[in-house]
């Protein structure tokens, strides 16, 4: 017996002369062409990135939040499994990459507004100390907050050049402890930023708001979906930048109301040349990350192809057949037949090709007959223009649901995923069932109902920006809930609901965003004790305590690190190591 799906996803029996021209304009491209070429909720989803994850991509939200309904928010989450001891440097952006937003608002799978962050460190503590900070930091500005992070936001509209808004932005720095930083929420509120015209900027450590059960690398879940039910991303922090602008900047001719669909990717680049120590130096400079919709590269593409897919850029999507054979032929609902003896949906998967490539729309001939997402729908895009790629792709114009279910546009919650993503949106069920067929068959799979079992972030989502939960701060493998968390709602506001979507545990709050006596400027000061720390901490009179014996034993340790290390970078930046390297777009110089 199987779920039925919302008449979102029912299909029409006719196709009128508008739906045969623009599937006759786009040929064999429509049909032949899939979402292959674009990275996804990438936590170290390819062998090279996976050595440098101050630039790795981990996930990308598109969404209108309920607090704004006239500005569209992007979160962007960088350096995946941030571990929150992992002093003494913790996890600064990367200084000689530039992160981007890029944004198609007409389908030609050219980016016509881009955002641009680089980020500049001070380092104070020169030879003196190895502490991050030499005593407790209470703003942003503290004398013993050693190490700094500021940033650069320069935007380009509509190909043109880049123009600066924000120069010397504050970061927000790593979440150290409750004797380092015993008010993180000041802080964080600090690193706010509030532009003329209403934008809104956030960047800085945050809790990984991505959940899933990622056991399903061990033969899908242990063979007997046994393994689930543990959100192997609890505990653990990202860098994340957050942008909220008016929905006229981004797009289509500033009217969101004709053109109110967007594609939405990011990207990372560094110089092509770069030293030993990982500083750039000169020359070209080079992609090496790219994401746009959750999972894409890390259950779709084959190893083999994923550095050169993490360098690829949307206008290439339809040039690569190899790729494009592993939607429209995917690999995934084939393992789901061997294993668990589900069948496997018939090919080509041109339902998959809709949800990734185009967009959601009866304009392209596709066998799911709604008009959602697409920038086909878009008033002012010329058709012969469109291009099919990969992008995570929202409609600005559909309101933020009264009661958001976590399964999106499957469930009838139409400002869901694949619609955009928020936070809530539980995208590893979402995309188990559309690789099923559920979207083109209008019904769920019930044998995979349960999905990964994890239903819901470990930390609750605010209701006003930046949204993001505060960053862990006790160690993964502590803590009462599985992951080492401390499992606790309310990270801000003292509501523990997300924005859009639901509270942990898959419980609906609501609408939300309709707080009173809150600053514009500055999130309400959330409880902490839901971003990671152990109940029972007294931060008010820390203390520490060292023996003889325990220095030597630290040192030694120290020691045997910095030679590990040593080791390790001299074998990987000999110009003959084996592996991936021979695929790296950097040069090292030794």
């Amino acid at each position: 017996m199987s779920t039925p799906v919302p008449p979102i996803f029912s299909r029409a029996r006719r196709r009128g002369p508008a739906v045969l021209a623009v599937a006759a304009l786009l040929g064999g491209a429509l049909y032949g062409l899939g979402p292959g070429t674009s990275t996804a909720s990438s936590h170290r989803e390819a062998p090279l990135i996976a050595a440098d994850p101050a630039v790795d991509n981990t996930d990308l939200y598109a969404f209108v939040a309920p607090d704004r309904p006239d500005y569209v928010t992007f979160v962007a989450n960088w350096m995946p499994f941030e571990e929150p001891n992992g002093g003494p440097n913790f996890y600064p952006f990367a200084d000689d990459a530039s992160y981007y937003i890029n944004v198609d608002n007409d389908g030609d799978s050219k980016a016509d507004t881009r955002f641009r962050f680089k980020f500049k460190t001070d380092d104070r503590r020169g030879n003196d100390t190895f502490l991050y900070n030499n005593g407790p930091v209470t703003s942003l500005n503290d004398e013993n907050l050693l190490v700094r992070q500021t940033y650069t936001l320069d935007a380009s509209f509509n190909g043109g050049d880049f123009s600066t808004r924000v120069r010397n932005g504050p970061v927000a720095p790593s979440r150290v402890g409750p004797a380092s930083m015993p008010d993180y929420n000041t802080l964080r509120n600090q690193a706010i930023k509030t532009l003329d015209g209403g934008w809104k900027i956030y960047t800085g450590q945050a809790d990984d708001p991505f959940f899933l059960d990622l056991r399903v690398f061990d033969l899908l879940y242990g063979g007997d979906l046994s393994e689930t039910g543990q959100d192997t991303l609890a505990g653990y922090n990202v860098n994340t930048i957050v942008l909220q602008v008016p929905l006229k900047d981004v797009a289509l001719k500033g009217d969101p109301k004709r053109n109110p669909v967007i594609g939405v990717w990011t990207t990372t680049d560094r110089a092509k040349v770069r030293a030993a120590d990982g500083t750039s130096r000169s020359g070209e400079r080079v992609q090496v990350s790219r994401l746009g919709n959750p999972l894409v590269n890390e259950v779709v593409v084959p190893a083999g192809m994923k550095d050169k897919f993490n360098a690829s850029r949307p206008s290439d999507d339809a040039k690569n057949p190899k790729l494009v054979q592993r939607v429209t032929d995917p690999e995934l609902p084939k393992l789901i037949q061997a294993i668990y003896g589900i069948p496997a949906p018939a090919t080509p998967r041109n339902d998959l090709v809709e949800i990734f490539l185009t967009g959601i729309t009866t304009k392209a001939g596709g066998p799911i007959k709604a008009d959602l997402n697409s920038q086909l729908n878009n008033a002012d895009v010329n058709p012969k223009k469109f291009v099919p790629s990969e992008q995570l792709r929202l409609n600005m114009s559909i309101p933020p649901a009264a009661q958001p279910n976590r399964l999106g546009v499957l469930a009838g919650d139409t400002q869901g995923f694949p619609n955009g993503r928020r936070l809530t949106d539980d995208v590893v069920d979402i995309e188990i069932q559309a690789v099923e067929g559920a979207a083109q068959a209008g019904k769920l799979v019930d044998a995979l109902a349960a999905g990964d079992k994890v239903d819901a972030n470990d930390q609750g989502f605010g209701n006003v920006f930046p949204y993001v939960a505060p960053p862990n701060g006790v160690a993964v493998n502590q803590g009462g809930s599985p992951g080492g968390a401390t499992n606790q709602s309310g990270s801000q506001g003292g509501a523990g609901n997300g924005v859009p979507g639901l509270a942990p545990g898959g419980q609906s709050p609501g609408p939300v965003g309709g707080m009173t006596g809150t600053s514009d400027d500055a999130a309400p000061n959330p409880a902490l004790s839901p971003a990671g720390f152990a109940a029972g901490d007294d931060s008010s009179s820390p203390a520490v305590f060292l023996s003889v014996g325990g220095l030597v034993t630290l040192a030694a340790m120290v020691a045997l690190f910095l030679f590990g290390w040593r080791r390790r970078w001299q074998r990987l930046s000999r110009p003959d190591t084996a592996g991936a390297a021979a695929d790296d777009p950097t040069m090292r110089l030794r």
